[in-house]
């Protein structure tokens, strides 16, 4: 799955981050697992979408 997502990964032409949950199955059904993914996706978006917007704005 990780070789699949990181090929995924490379086709992206945009702000990109591939994470390791370490521990996690990819369906993250791990105590804890999918938290941990919710935080990374939403410091992800607050990162590139809010500071996007700003600019846009000043």
């Amino acid at each position: 799955m990780i070789a699949l997502n990181r090929s995924a990964l490379a086709a992206l032409l945009c702000e990109k981050e591939l994470a390791i949950v370490p521990g996690a199955t990819h369906l993250f059904e791990e105590p804890g697992a999918l938290d941990e993914v919710a935080g990374l996706a939403s410091r992800w978006f607050l990162r590139h979408l809010i500071s996007d917007r700003s600019a846009s704005t000043s």
